[in-house]
């Protein structure tokens, strides 16, 4: 009967491999010809370089390239591994300049909107002080009076200016006197001055 322990560590190594960045600090067990190296590809590279050189100073050609194979499988390797994480950091950069390149134009063509608005407000503001100017400089004595012009009121004067004027009416006619019995019962009822 097999251990769990040893089918655990054996399934390890049956998951797809990772991409990029990971597998340049993914921990490898390499079955090398001198047994298991164990380390990043970085570290199994340094350790497989030193036992290559190991093995050429003691004349021991046949390890010394088997060494050398197993280095440089794992620095090619390691070199792919590198060149995605390089390009997922060009395309992540790329994407960010984009971003910043639509946040500016946003940016220029909203500050282009707010100076149009704040140049309509300026100009209203100026017309209806030119307005205001106007009608104070125009019609002193409602200024006098101390009352708010209105629209109602501005029709109002305006008309009256353009029609013209009426005739003044005839005197009226006195009124008839009344007579002498009615004129004492008057006085009756009339306090006496």
């Amino acid at each position: 009967m097999r251990s769990s322990k040893s089918r655990s560590r054996n399934n390890k190594n049956r998951n797809p491999r990772p991409s990029g960045g990971s597998l340049i600090n993914r921990v490898f067990d390499s079955s090398g010809p001198d047994g298991k190296v164990r380390g990043t590809p970085q570290q199994i590279i340094d350790k497989y370089n030193q036992l290559h050189r190991d093995a050429q100073l003691s004349n021991d050609r046949v390890n010394a390239e088997n060494f050398a194979q197993h280095a440089e499988h794992y620095t090619r390797m390691l070199s792919e591994a590198q060149k995605e994480v390089d390009r997922q950091r060009e395309e992540q950069e790329e994407q960010n300049r984009q971003r910043q390149a639509e946040r500016d134009k946003e940016r220029a063509e909203q500050e282009e909107l707010n100076r149009q608005r704040q140049a309509e407000r300026d100009r209203e503001r100026n017309e209806r002080l030119r307005a205001q100017e106007d009608a104070a400089n125009g019609s002193d004595d409602s200024a006098d009076s101390g009352l708010v012009e209105t629209p109602e009121a501005k029709s109002d004067d305006q008309p009256a200016q353009d029609k013209p004027k009426r005739k003044p009416r005839a005197p009226r006619k006195p009124k008839p006197k009344p007579e002498a019995s009615e004129d004492s019962s008057n006085a009756d009822a009339a306090p006496s001055e």
